[in-house]
């Protein structure tokens, strides 16, 4: 699917204004409230959602949204027969968010035939953006400039995994590297992990734990974008969106590494 450059640069810059509400939130003592799922939620989930709602509402008339924190309040929306729609975190890694390191992002992924087409991760903390297209190649854009990005084929010392810093399960992973080398494992927060596999800073990040699509829509479309892969882990074969309930399997995201 072509998409528009136009679309694209808009998707961004709703990315980043919907990121400075955040920070303006961030700068506050502000409050944490728990969803029905137990997971926090802020005023800056919410003021990023309703910024980021309104403006796909203005760049693509018609097109569904489904958003984390209206799906929490109103639940899944029906999505009837369209195959094109919209998958938004507008605050990604909220726990990291309320934790004060800087490791969350806003997710902003369009979704089609149940591929991610178009993938926006914003940094607020880092002013740096991360974006993608499959097909037409991925770039990170930050304070020093923008550059396209890819993925890399795994060194001879061997793999660097990363993987949750809050939902990470350190027996599960071990037992699933099993015999593998491994050079170095890092921790990261939110749609990040991603993002680091995208840059050729990381191989492999294996997820064994429950996550949303809206959780990695976006990363997915841009490592995707930079050659990567979102992989099932029960059967290797490409992870699909417009799921039952818009809940993932188990998963791995990599590079050019292969189990």
């Amino acid at each position: 699917m072509k998409i528009d450059s136009t679309l694209a640069l808009g998707v961004e810059r709703l990315a980043r204004t919907a990121g400075r509400a955040i920070l303006e939130v961030y700068a506050t003592p502000f409050g944490v409230a728990a969803k029905a799922d137990n997971s926090p939620v802020t005023l800056a989930d919410q003021r990023a959602e309703a910024i980021i709602l309104q403006g796909l509402a203005s760049l693509t008339p018609g097109v569904p949204i489904v958003a984390e924190e209206a799906v929490a309040t109103h639940g899944l929306p029906d999505l009837g027969k369209h195959s094109l729609f919209w998958l938004v975190d507008p605050l990604d890694g909220t726990r990291e968010f309320v934790g004060r390191n800087g490791e969350f992002t806003v997710n902003i992924a369009l979704v089609g035939d149940g591929k991610p087409v178009l993938g926006v991760v914003y940094t607020p903390v880092q002013e740096r953006l991360h974006a993608g297209t499959p097909g037409s190649g991925a770039w990170v854009e930050g304070p020093e400039g923008r550059c396209a990005i890819r993925t890399r084929h795994v060194p001879a010392a061997g793999l660097t995994v990363v993987s949750s810093r809050s939902h990470g399960d350190e027996a599960a992973l071990t037992a699933w590297l099993g015999e593998r080398r491994v050079a170095q494992r890092l921790t990261a927060g939110s749609s990040l992990k991603l993002c680091l596999i995208a840059e050729g800073r990381a191989d492999l990040y294996p997820r064994f734990g429950r996550t949303m699509e809206w959780d990695i829509a976006a990363g997915h479309a841009v490592l995707t974008a930079a050659g990567g892969h979102v992989l099932r882990l029960d059967d290797n074969q490409p992870l699909r969106y417009a799921k039952p309930g818009f809940e993932n399997p188990a998963f791995f995201a990599c590079g050019e590494f292969r189990p």
